[in-house]
């Protein structure tokens, strides 16, 4: 992990909500009885940021000095607004194409779709505050730098965030094998949103359930499932193949 992006202690953890850092994650000690650590619990959870129980041997190895029961990771990156992209996007590209990603939690894995969605333009990816998979230095060193490079959004709620795009005009179509259809039978060539779902059940129910649209890619093999970076590259790669014809 990059240490950049590790703040340690509780005054610096403190100091750093205060100043409203975009907080990824925060690993405090299981067990640990300190009021000042309950008042930075009791402030994050305005936030939706991510807090994990873990033993104090976990803090030790993420931390060598005294991080006095917690242990936070700062994102890199500033975040902009769904709303202010939304609009960016659509006034400046006729057809923008997003890239919604629901509970995408390998560091790899995320890093991977970010750069391959920097390389075929996305407008801007989509991700839920809490869940997800946090922005580190693993992250970084995976999009190779592409993550600086394309506009991420952080929402409360992917639901809500797939109505305001449909409410803005923008087709949404949710990467599933739960269908009959390919990505070979969608149309792309309008604004679009792609959904894709986390690596082990995919795009939840209740995302399914009011998309526009669903489509898998077909699987000639033994194997039934693709990595979800993989995927998703195909998915964005149809895109631009129907946009370049």
């Amino acid at each position: 992990m990059n240490k950049e992006t590790l703040v340690f202690g509780i005054y610096p953890v403190a100091e750093a909500i205060k100043a409203k850092n975009t907080i990824d994650k925060v690993y405090l000690q299981k067990g640990a009885s300190n009021p000042k650590l309950e008042h930075i619990v009791k402030d994050l959870e305005d936030t939706n940021t991510t807090i994990n129980y873990v033993p104090i041997e976990k803090l030790d190895k993420l931390c060598r000095s005294n991080h006095q029961g917690i242990v936070a990771i700062i994102s890199p990156i500033s975040f902009v607004s769904l709303e202010d992209i939304v609009e960016s996007a659509l006034s400046n590209d006729k057809t923008p194409l997003f890239l919604v990603l629901d509970q995408i939690s390998d560091v790899r894995n995320f890093g991977a779709i970010l750069r391959t969605a920097e390389c075929t333009g996305v407008s801007a990816v989509i991700i839920q505050k809490k869940g997800g998979a946090p922005i580190s230095g693993d992250t970084v060193k995976t999009s190779a730098g592409a993550i600086f490079n394309i506009p991420i959004c952080k929402v409360d709620h992917i639901k809500d965030a797939i109505y305001y795009l449909q409410a803005s005009g923008i087709k949404t179509v949710a990467a599933t094998e739960k269908t009959e259809q390919t990505i070979y039978d969608i149309n792309f060539k309008q604004s679009t949103a792609i959904i894709m779902g986390s690596e082990g059940t995919g795009v939840s129910k209740s995302v399914l359930n009011i998309v526009d649209d669903k489509a898998s890619l077909p699987l000639l093999g033994k194997i039934n499932s693709l990595n979800v970076s993989v995927a998703c590259g195909a998915f964005l790669y149809e895109v631009i193949r129907q946009r370049l014809i």
